[in-house]
Protein backbone atom coordinates (compact mmCIF):
# COMPACT_ATOMS: atom_id res chain seq x y z
CA UNK A 1 0.00 0.00 0.00
CA UNK A 2 1.15 3.59 -0.74
CA UNK A 3 1.65 4.91 2.77
CA UNK A 4 3.53 7.43 4.35
CA UNK A 5 4.75 6.11 7.99
CA UNK A 6 5.12 8.04 10.98
CA UNK A 7 8.65 8.01 10.47
CA UNK A 8 8.00 10.19 7.17
CA UNK A 9 5.49 12.97 8.34
CA UNK A 10 6.91 16.41 8.49
CA UNK A 11 5.93 18.00 12.21
CA UNK A 12 3.36 20.53 9.77
CA UNK A 13 1.57 17.05 8.42
CA UNK A 14 1.31 15.42 11.73
CA UNK A 15 -0.03 18.64 13.41
CA UNK A 16 -2.44 18.50 10.48
CA UNK A 17 -3.43 14.77 11.38
CA UNK A 18 -3.87 15.55 14.90
CA UNK A 19 -6.03 18.39 14.62
CA UNK A 20 -8.15 15.95 12.13
CA UNK A 21 -7.93 13.11 14.79
CA UNK A 22 -9.61 16.34 17.27
CA UNK A 23 -12.58 17.28 15.04
CA UNK A 24 -12.72 13.04 15.03
CA UNK A 25 -13.89 13.35 18.50
CA UNK A 26 -15.70 16.48 18.61
CA UNK A 27 -17.73 15.40 15.81
CA UNK A 28 -19.07 12.00 17.63
CA UNK A 29 -19.70 13.77 20.83
CA UNK A 30 -21.59 17.01 18.80
CA UNK A 31 -21.39 17.48 15.22
CA UNK A 32 -21.90 14.58 13.30
CA UNK A 33 -20.73 15.27 9.48
CA UNK A 34 -18.11 17.61 11.09
CA UNK A 35 -15.70 14.55 9.89
CA UNK A 36 -15.77 15.62 6.86
CA UNK A 37 -12.79 17.94 7.56
CA UNK A 38 -10.99 15.08 9.29
CA UNK A 39 -11.35 13.37 5.82
CA UNK A 40 -10.08 15.85 3.82
CA UNK A 41 -7.60 16.36 5.83
CA UNK A 42 -6.13 12.93 6.01
CA UNK A 43 -7.14 12.89 2.10
CA UNK A 44 -4.53 15.89 1.73
CA UNK A 45 -1.56 14.73 3.91
CA UNK A 46 -1.62 10.50 3.11
CA UNK A 47 -2.96 9.06 -0.10
CA UNK A 48 -5.85 9.31 -0.30
CA UNK A 49 -7.25 5.39 -0.28
CA UNK A 50 -4.36 4.53 2.63
CA UNK A 51 -6.29 7.48 4.17
CA UNK A 52 -9.34 5.85 4.62
CA UNK A 53 -7.50 2.77 7.00
CA UNK A 54 -5.66 5.02 8.71
CA UNK A 55 -8.98 7.48 9.89
CA UNK A 56 -10.69 3.87 10.41
CA UNK A 57 -9.66 2.73 13.80
CA UNK A 58 -9.78 6.82 15.14
CA UNK A 59 -13.64 6.79 14.02
CA UNK A 60 -14.27 3.49 16.33
CA UNK A 61 -12.24 5.03 19.26
CA UNK A 62 -14.24 8.21 19.16
CA UNK A 63 -17.51 5.68 18.64
CA UNK A 64 -16.10 4.33 21.73
CA UNK A 65 -16.39 7.16 23.44
CA UNK A 66 -19.81 9.05 21.41
CA UNK A 67 -21.86 4.98 22.94
CA UNK A 68 -19.99 5.43 26.75
CA UNK A 69 -21.66 9.33 27.02
CA UNK A 70 -24.75 8.79 25.23
CA UNK A 71 -25.44 5.44 25.32
CA UNK A 72 -29.48 5.83 26.88
CA UNK A 73 -30.32 8.21 24.57
CA UNK A 74 -30.31 5.46 21.40
CA UNK A 75 -33.44 4.19 19.26
CA UNK A 76 -32.72 0.62 18.58
CA UNK A 77 -36.01 -0.07 16.40
CA UNK A 78 -34.77 2.43 13.89
CA UNK A 79 -30.74 0.92 14.39
CA UNK A 80 -32.58 -2.35 13.40
CA UNK A 81 -34.28 -1.31 10.50
CA UNK A 82 -30.92 0.22 9.12
CA UNK A 83 -28.49 -2.92 9.73
CA UNK A 84 -29.56 -4.99 7.03
CA UNK A 85 -29.42 -2.14 4.17
CA UNK A 86 -26.06 -0.83 5.77
CA UNK A 87 -24.90 -4.22 5.49
CA UNK A 88 -25.87 -4.59 1.59
CA UNK A 89 -24.21 -1.32 0.85
CA UNK A 90 -20.64 -2.20 2.91
CA UNK A 91 -20.53 -4.97 0.14
CA UNK A 92 -21.78 -2.78 -2.67
CA UNK A 93 -19.05 -0.37 -1.57
CA UNK A 94 -15.97 -2.91 -1.39
CA UNK A 95 -16.62 -4.25 -4.92
CA UNK A 96 -16.44 -0.75 -6.12
CA UNK A 97 -13.24 -0.21 -4.38
CA UNK A 98 -11.75 -2.67 -6.37
CA UNK A 99 -11.88 -0.73 -9.28
CA UNK A 100 -12.81 2.95 -8.82
CA UNK A 101 -10.07 5.58 -8.42
CA UNK A 102 -10.44 8.79 -5.92
CA UNK A 103 -12.37 10.74 -8.30
CA UNK A 104 -14.62 8.21 -9.35
CA UNK A 105 -15.11 7.99 -5.33
CA UNK A 106 -14.94 11.51 -4.31
CA UNK A 107 -17.35 12.68 -6.88
CA UNK A 108 -20.14 9.86 -6.65
CA UNK A 109 -20.18 10.79 -2.83
CA UNK A 110 -20.13 14.38 -3.41
CA UNK A 111 -22.86 14.25 -5.44
CA UNK A 112 -25.02 12.15 -3.51
CA UNK A 113 -24.08 13.88 -0.52
CA UNK A 114 -25.35 17.03 -2.10
CA UNK A 115 -28.86 16.15 -3.04
CA UNK A 116 -29.68 14.88 -0.08
CA UNK A 117 -28.83 17.82 1.98
CA UNK A 118 -30.94 19.63 -0.36
CA UNK A 119 -33.66 17.45 -0.16
CA UNK A 120 -33.19 17.23 3.86
CA UNK A 121 -33.58 21.10 3.79
CA UNK A 122 -36.67 20.67 2.33
CA UNK A 123 -38.39 17.73 4.73
CA UNK A 124 -37.10 19.60 7.51
CA UNK A 125 -39.18 23.08 6.71
CA UNK A 126 -42.23 20.28 6.45
CA UNK A 127 -41.80 18.65 9.34
CA UNK A 128 -41.35 22.18 11.28
CA UNK A 129 -44.67 22.84 10.17
CA UNK A 130 -45.97 20.46 11.48
CA UNK A 131 -43.74 20.19 14.86
CA UNK A 132 -45.40 23.77 15.83
CA UNK A 133 -49.24 21.51 15.98
CA UNK A 134 -47.12 18.60 18.67
CA UNK A 135 -47.88 18.32 21.73
CA UNK A 136 -45.51 18.75 24.76
CA UNK A 137 -45.49 15.55 25.78
CA UNK A 138 -44.92 13.78 21.84
CA UNK A 139 -41.78 16.32 21.42
CA UNK A 140 -40.58 14.98 25.26
CA UNK A 141 -40.79 11.33 23.58
CA UNK A 142 -38.95 12.10 20.37
CA UNK A 143 -36.23 13.96 22.81
CA UNK A 144 -35.79 10.71 24.42
CA UNK A 145 -36.52 7.61 22.20
CA UNK A 146 -36.64 9.34 18.01
CA UNK A 147 -40.06 9.42 16.62
CA UNK A 148 -42.49 7.21 15.81
CA UNK A 149 -42.63 7.48 11.93
CA UNK A 150 -40.02 5.59 11.04
CA UNK A 151 -42.10 2.81 12.08
CA UNK A 152 -44.42 3.87 9.25
CA UNK A 153 -44.49 1.90 5.48
CA UNK A 154 -42.57 5.51 4.52
CA UNK A 155 -40.45 5.42 7.24
CA UNK A 156 -39.09 1.80 6.42
CA UNK A 157 -38.69 2.81 2.64
CA UNK A 158 -36.38 6.11 3.55
CA UNK A 159 -34.68 3.73 6.38
CA UNK A 160 -33.53 1.20 3.59
CA UNK A 161 -32.44 3.85 0.80
CA UNK A 162 -30.42 6.08 3.42
CA UNK A 163 -29.32 2.55 4.88
CA UNK A 164 -27.53 1.56 1.21
CA UNK A 165 -26.03 4.58 0.97
CA UNK A 166 -24.48 4.91 4.09
CA UNK A 167 -23.10 1.52 4.12
CA UNK A 168 -21.52 2.64 0.77
CA UNK A 169 -19.99 6.12 1.39
CA UNK A 170 -18.29 4.82 4.49
CA UNK A 171 -17.24 1.79 3.16
CA UNK A 172 -15.83 3.71 0.41
CA UNK A 173 -14.51 6.96 2.30
CA UNK A 174 -15.83 7.03 5.57
CA UNK A 175 -17.99 9.23 4.66
CA UNK A 176 -20.97 7.57 6.13
CA UNK A 177 -21.78 10.01 8.76
CA UNK A 178 -23.38 12.79 6.87
CA UNK A 179 -25.37 10.43 5.24
CA UNK A 180 -27.00 9.14 8.51
CA UNK A 181 -27.11 12.51 9.37
CA UNK A 182 -28.87 13.35 7.14
CA UNK A 183 -31.39 10.27 7.96
CA UNK A 184 -31.89 11.22 11.48
CA UNK A 185 -32.46 14.72 10.85
CA UNK A 186 -34.74 13.57 7.88
CA UNK A 187 -37.17 11.38 10.65
CA UNK A 188 -37.46 13.98 13.00
CA UNK A 189 -34.78 12.83 15.99
CA UNK A 190 -33.97 15.61 18.06
CA UNK A 191 -30.27 16.36 19.73
CA UNK A 192 -30.08 13.47 22.08
CA UNK A 193 -32.00 10.63 20.38
CA UNK A 194 -29.74 11.83 17.57
CA UNK A 195 -26.78 11.47 19.21
CA UNK A 196 -27.23 8.29 21.06
CA UNK A 197 -28.48 6.58 17.82
CA UNK A 198 -25.44 7.25 15.53
CA UNK A 199 -23.40 7.00 18.47
CA UNK A 200 -24.08 3.20 18.75
CA UNK A 201 -25.13 3.08 14.63
CA UNK A 202 -21.17 3.77 14.11
CA UNK A 203 -19.58 1.93 16.48
CA UNK A 204 -20.94 -1.33 15.01
CA UNK A 205 -21.08 -0.16 11.73
CA UNK A 206 -17.24 0.82 11.38
CA UNK A 207 -16.22 -2.12 13.48
CA UNK A 208 -17.47 -4.65 10.98
CA UNK A 209 -15.71 -2.51 8.04
CA UNK A 210 -12.73 -3.89 9.54
CA UNK A 211 -12.19 -7.09 7.86
CA UNK A 212 -12.90 -5.57 4.54
CA UNK A 213 -10.30 -2.85 5.23
CA UNK A 214 -8.15 -5.50 6.13
CA UNK A 215 -8.31 -7.73 3.16
CA UNK A 216 -8.08 -4.19 0.74
CA UNK A 217 -4.62 -4.01 2.14
CA UNK A 218 -6.11 -0.34 3.60
CA UNK A 219 -5.00 -0.93 7.50
CA UNK A 220 -1.90 -2.72 8.24
CA UNK A 221 1.26 -2.40 10.53
CA UNK A 222 2.30 0.63 9.69
CA UNK A 223 -1.18 2.71 9.54
CA UNK A 224 -1.81 1.09 13.05
CA UNK A 225 1.29 2.64 14.30
CA UNK A 226 0.16 5.80 13.10
CA UNK A 227 -3.49 5.65 14.58
CA UNK A 228 -1.49 4.33 17.92
CA UNK A 229 0.09 8.38 18.18
CA UNK A 230 -2.78 9.77 16.94
CA UNK A 231 -5.71 8.52 18.88
CA UNK A 232 -4.73 10.68 21.49
CA UNK A 233 -6.03 13.51 20.13
CA UNK A 234 -9.21 12.55 20.22
CA UNK A 235 -10.17 12.02 23.43
CA UNK A 236 -9.97 15.70 23.99
CA UNK A 237 -11.46 16.50 21.00
CA UNK A 238 -14.82 14.40 22.39
CA UNK A 239 -14.20 15.91 25.27
CA UNK A 240 -14.76 19.40 24.00
CA UNK A 241 -18.17 18.04 21.91
CA UNK A 242 -19.62 16.80 24.84
CA UNK A 243 -19.27 20.09 26.79
CA UNK A 244 -20.04 21.97 23.55
CA UNK A 245 -23.40 19.91 22.58
CA UNK A 246 -25.17 21.12 26.12
CA UNK A 247 -24.96 24.87 24.84
CA UNK A 248 -26.27 24.25 21.40
CA UNK A 249 -29.93 24.43 21.19
CA UNK A 250 -31.80 22.58 18.31
CA UNK A 251 -32.38 24.66 15.45
CA UNK A 252 -28.32 25.60 15.63
CA UNK A 253 -27.58 21.75 15.88
CA UNK A 254 -29.48 20.64 12.62
CA UNK A 255 -27.88 24.10 10.43
CA UNK A 256 -24.38 22.58 11.59
CA UNK A 257 -25.49 19.23 10.85
CA UNK A 258 -26.56 20.53 7.38
CA UNK A 259 -23.98 22.75 7.14
CA UNK A 260 -20.96 20.33 7.27
CA UNK A 261 -22.97 17.93 5.21
CA UNK A 262 -22.78 20.06 2.53
CA UNK A 263 -19.06 21.62 2.98
CA UNK A 264 -17.98 17.92 3.02
CA UNK A 265 -19.85 17.22 -0.14
CA UNK A 266 -18.57 20.35 -1.98
CA UNK A 267 -14.87 18.90 -0.66
CA UNK A 268 -15.27 15.54 -2.19
CA UNK A 269 -16.49 16.92 -5.49
CA UNK A 270 -13.41 19.63 -5.88
CA UNK A 271 -10.99 17.29 -4.11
Amino acid sequence: MDMMTLWHLTGWEFAALAFAALLVGFSKTAVSGANTVSLALFAAVLPARASTGVLLPLLIAGDVLAVLTYRRHAHWPTLWRLFPAVAAGVVVGTVFLTWADDEAVGTSIGAVLLLMAAVTVWRRRAANRAARTASGAERERGERNGPDGVASRAGRIRARSYGVLGGFTTMVANAGGPVMSLYLLSAGFRKLGFLGTSAFFFLIVNTSKVPFSVGLGLINAESLLLDAALVLFVVPGALLGTWAVGRINQRLFEHLVIAATVVGGLQLLLR
